[in-house]
């Protein structure tokens, strides 16, 4: 019986694109035509509608019961992309105060999440690695702590994904407990790949059954397993085998993906306690690295990476034509900015690539669905303005007219970098 609990959620909202796409205004200095793109790329009204509306039913309700629970000693893990934090410094300053104030308690970890949400290991490995280094030490400075263990985007892992956070340092880092991807094994053990040497992060599989059972069938009355009760949940927990449990959630799991009303504020409140009845220790993720990571089991990773998105794979973010154009895009865009040798044009390139821009497309042409019915959900509303078929054109059109800005400004001659003293 696994007697041991962690509990993570991560937080993310996209930077929406602006549709239908606009024309980049002139500019007369590097500085002014990044503020055009920006003004021209992405929707920060809608961006800011959004936030309100999430913060309404999600963010201030369930931050303030974590921080509750956080306060009577439960342990928690939180990862946060760097594009929220973003929109609260634009928008909601006391709620970023209330998050600081939460993530400042020892009890609560704070997880690195690839910065951009972005498909940027695709495109670029090695500015990958340096990308994540470089959020942990943004992390680092925003808050004061130190960040051990990591998720990447949409917990995405292969080969090449683990090869990248082994350099960038990293302790431990999640993956969801595919069963495609661990067939016979328990989703309750520490792992590291297959053939790798010893020294690399730990692969902390999320328990893909009993996270579901929460973040996704909660509030479904068709599920045999409603009402949840937390007792019963907490006789599951205790019932699986293994050294831990580690459960993960989008922290939009309480009050935004399962309303108020369900329960599901309820059901968490009452857990901490059923779990203290079962003597089921609650940790952080670190602590789980520090117990088992000495002799993990071994792990085949995939060939082809998987995600906790979907049926578990990239098909979800690339299993239509109209996925793998933008996705295409995405490359053409990082490498034109790359060919300016301008860090800020690069940066921007990488905002583009945001899985988002992929999973709110996964409607197009499935002829329905429930992964359809979440990914048509999220899609904004403004963007149903311009009607279902013009969607993915003006998507298309927002990346086209980057990639022409950036072949305006690509030097005939790659820049030298300045010697290092």
């Amino acid at each position: 019986m696994a007697k041991t609990v962690a509990l993570y959620t991560v937080i993310h909202q996209p930077r929406r694109l602006k549709l239908p796409a606009q024309p980049i205004a002139p500019a007369r200095s590097k500085a002014e035509l990044v503020a055009n793109m920006e003004a021209a790329f992405f929707d920060e009204a809608a961006n800011a509608r959004y936030l309100e509306k999430v913060a309404e039913k999600c963010y201030r309700p369930a931050l303030a019961m974590f921080s509750e629970l956080a306060e009577a000693g439960l342990a928690f893990n939180v990862g946060i992309s760097l594009s929220w934090l973003r929109q609260l410094d634009l928008w909601d300053a006391p709620l970023r105060e209330q998050f600081e104030q939460f993530v400042a308690r020892d009890n609560v970890e704070l997880i690195g999440v690839e910065p951009y949400h972005s498909f940027l290991f695709y495109l670029d490995i090695a500015a990958f690695v340096e990308r994540m280094i470089w959020m942990r030490d943004e992390l680092k400075r925003q808050f004061g702590k130190s960040v051990r263990v990591t998720d990447t985007t949409e917990m995405h892992m292969s080969h090449e994904v683990y090869a990248a956070l082994r350099q960038a340092g990293f302790d431990g880092t999640v993956m969801d407990g595919r069963p495609w991807v661990f067939e016979w094994r328990e989703t309750s053990h520490l792992y590291r790949p297959a053939g790798s040497a010893p020294g690399g992060p730990a692969l902390i599989p999320r328990h893909f059954k009993l996270s579901d059972d929460v973040g996704y069938r909660f509030s479904n009355k068709g599920w045999e397993g409603w009402p949840l009760l937390a007792s019963t949940y907490a006789d599951w927990i205790n019932d699986a085998a293994g050294d831990f449990v580690m459960l993960g959630w989008d922290f939009e799991t309480f009050g935004e993906h399962h309303w108020v009303d369900t329960g599901i504020f309820d059901f968490m409140r009452a857990l901490p306690g059923e779990l203290a009845q079962r003597e089921i220790e609650v940790v952080n993720l670190s602590e789980l690295v520090r117990r088992h990571g000495h002799q993990p089991f071994e792990l085949p990773l995939p060939t082809f990476g998987s995600t906790w998105a979907g049926s578990g794979g990239m098909e979800f973010f690339l299993g239509n034509a109209v996925q793998h154009s933008i996705f295409l895009l995405m490359h053409h865009a990082y490498n034109a900015a790359k060919l300016t040798g301008e860090a800020e044009f690069v940066d921007l390139a990488m905002l583009l690539a945001q899985s988002d821009n992929l999973h709110l497309l996964q409607w197009w042409g499935t002829g329905g669905g429930s992964e359809a019915e979440v990914s048509a959900y999220f899609t904004p509303q403004e963007w149903w303005a311009v009607g279902a078929q013009q969607i993915p054109v003006e998507i298309q059109r927002v990346f086209g007219n980057f990639i022409q800005a950036m072949t305006a400004h690509a030097p005939s001659k790659p820049k030298r970098k300045s010697a290092r003293t």
